[in-house]
């Protein structure tokens, strides 16, 4: 099995074309403008929208929970891959990265009260069971790939995900995410994403579990 570092896979070239924009990783200055472009991305989410229902302090909500997930997950943990205007992100972790630990939880406990308020419970009881539904055994996890609405219906979404895809085929290990609204999962079955079940909880927005098998490596002449 072939590893590639991540040092390495930063310096792999992404020269845009005209239609193409630069990706590069973000950094912690990139956290504030990321957070808001995903905020608007998943504003009108079907699962977001369920646990956040306040429309008034939704947007607020979201930016304060991606902060979070961009710091905590992609940054402490894995990567985030996004463009020169930070139009979208990709955060994803490597195989084993995924859980997020338990102090990690505790410290940032008052940050994910101010995002979910009285809600709060439901969506601990929420995240739990997305973790008990995690598929086992190595994978990359994609954790959330988002694109603000002036950049959507351009493919950026697919692009902002190939270098986790391209990195999942080199190491032949599967790429796992979950779906928030059906217009997301038709986006992932483009690229090669199955659907391995569904998950509801308390009348819940359906929530598509779905995994990416890696491309048969090319035999070595």
């Amino acid at each position: 099995m072939t590893h590639t570092s991540s040092s390495a896979v930063s310096e792999i070239s992404l020269s845009p074309t005209p239609s193409e924009p630069l990706l590069r990783k973000a950094t912690s200055a990139d956290v504030g403008g990321l957070a808001k472009t995903l905020a608007y991305a998943f504003f009108d989410d079907p699962i977001y929208g369920w646990l956040i229902p306040s429309e008034r302090r939704r947007l607020a909500s979201l930016r304060r929970f991606f902060e979070i997930q961009l710091r905590v997950v992609g940054l402490a943990s894995g990567s985030v891959w996004t463009t020169g205007d930070l139009a979208g992100a990709a955060i994803s972790t490597p195989p084993g990265k995924w859980r997020l630990p338990i102090s990690e939880t505790l410290s940032n406990g008052r940050g994910f009260a101010q995002v979910f308020g009285v809600g709060l419970p439901r969506a601990l009881v929420y995240l739990l069971r997305m973790e008990g539904r995690h598929v086992p055994g190595p994978h990359h996890y994609i954790a959330t790939v988002g694109v603000g609405p002036a950049s959507q219906g351009q493919g950026l979404g697919g692009k902002l995900l190939k270098p986790t895809l391209d990195r999942c085929d080199t190491e032949q290990l599967p790429a796992y995410i979950e779906a928030t609204s059906e217009r997301n999962a038709a986006l992932y079955e483009r690229l090669g994403f199955e659907s391995t079940g569904e998950m509801r909880l308390r009348g819940s927005p359906p929530l598509r579990l779905m995994l990416r098998p890696p491309a048969p490596a090319t035999p070595v002449r």
